[in-house]
């Protein structure tokens, strides 16, 4: 399954195993540690100054000889400075999100960059294929953060999107084991993409309260909420309860942003706040017990992996 791997080959990495570029988790030591460890590391640009992710690209290219990415949300208003730095730091791996890849796939190809896009549908997974991007994350609505609104979930948004498109596949929402990675390739996936693994890491730039949370979790833990302004998949606390309890309100468009103010993603996963906050993380929270260095969650992620294949051989 890994022979001819064309993530692997695309990257030029030895396992098919990409860490996610979250706001707020994903700085230079996470991602640098990821490819350190066989993976892809990505920064997360989301929550980053121009000057910030410029550092971070840097110390990020000190600390690994490996190739890692950027991953960009393009809704961000500081989008054509980013993808500047991006160009003059000489960083070859961009994954967008959050926008249509129409937009800056072609601009990133001709500097020489490899372009994923991340989508939440088929009909987006298409779109971008259309615009020439090199691969496609397919991510189920088990993801944490922010969204698909369709709700459509990994185990069946993965084949969905594997029948229709040519370029290669990543697969994404509810992906934590080696059981899971398998699990997805054997739907169709190339490779995955993990998120909420790595938060509960050592090398994640989240706070240790966030963290700390994050392996508490239990199933049932998580609620995807706020789904007229965009939809974002969150730890139940005293916030998310202040917008269950807005909702029985009938509460307009202008209630909901009033309430959701400015900065809690920063207030909670950077800053530790757990009752203000808002604590963006998957359902697959329930299955992270412990808080581990990154190179040891790709090395159990991989060894669990060939455990399970081998057990899958032998049915």
């Amino acid at each position: 399954m890994l022979e001819n791997n064309k993530i692997t080959k695309l990257f030029n990495i030895e396992y098919p195993l990409i860490q996610a570029g979250m706001v707020w988790a994903s700085g230079w030591r996470l991602a640098s540690a990821v490819s350190n460890a066989g993976g892809l590391g990505l920064i997360g640009a989301g929550s980053m100054y121009p000057d910030v992710l410029k550092e971070h690209i840097q110390k990020c290219k000190k600390a690994t000889d490996k190739p890692f990415g950027v991953n960009v949300p393009m809704l961000y208003p500081n989008i054509k400075e980013l993808l500047q730095i991006i160009i003059d730091e000489e960083v070859k791996i961009v994954f967008t999100s959050a926008g249509n890849p129409k937009t800056y796939t072609s601009f990133l190809k001709e500097n020489g960059i490899t372009v994923v896009h991340v989508v939440s549908s088929l009909k987006f997974a298409l779109k971008a294929q259309e615009a020439g991007v090199d691969a496609i994350v397919a991510e189920g609505f088990e993801a944490g953060g922010h969204n698909g609104r369709d709700e459509t979930t990994t185990f069946t948004l993965i084949p969905m999107v594997k029948e229709k498109i040519k370029i290669p596949l990543i697969a994404a929402g509810g992906i934590a084991t080696g059981r899971g990675m398998l699990a997805a390739m054997v739907l169709g996936a190339d490779a995955v993409q993990i998120g909420s693994r790595f938060v509960a890491s050592e090398e994640g730039s989240s706070h240790i309260n966030f963290k700390q949370k994050v392996v508490e979790a239990k199933e049932g833990d998580t609620q995807l909420t706020l789904k007229e302004l965009a939809p974002v998949r969150l730890l139940k606390n005293k916030f998310f309860n202040d917008v269950q309890d807005l909702y029985k309100k009938n509460p307009t468009i202008d209630d909901l942003k009033s309430l959701l103010g400015r900065a809690r993603a920063k207030k909670g996963m950077f800053e530790g706040d757990l009752e203000e906050g808002e604590l963006e993380i998957g359902q697959i929270a329930g299955l992270i017990h412990t808080i581990k260095p990154a190179s040891e969650i790709v090395n159990e992620i991989m060894s669990d992996f060939e455990i399970a294949r081998k057990e899958m051989a032998s049915y």
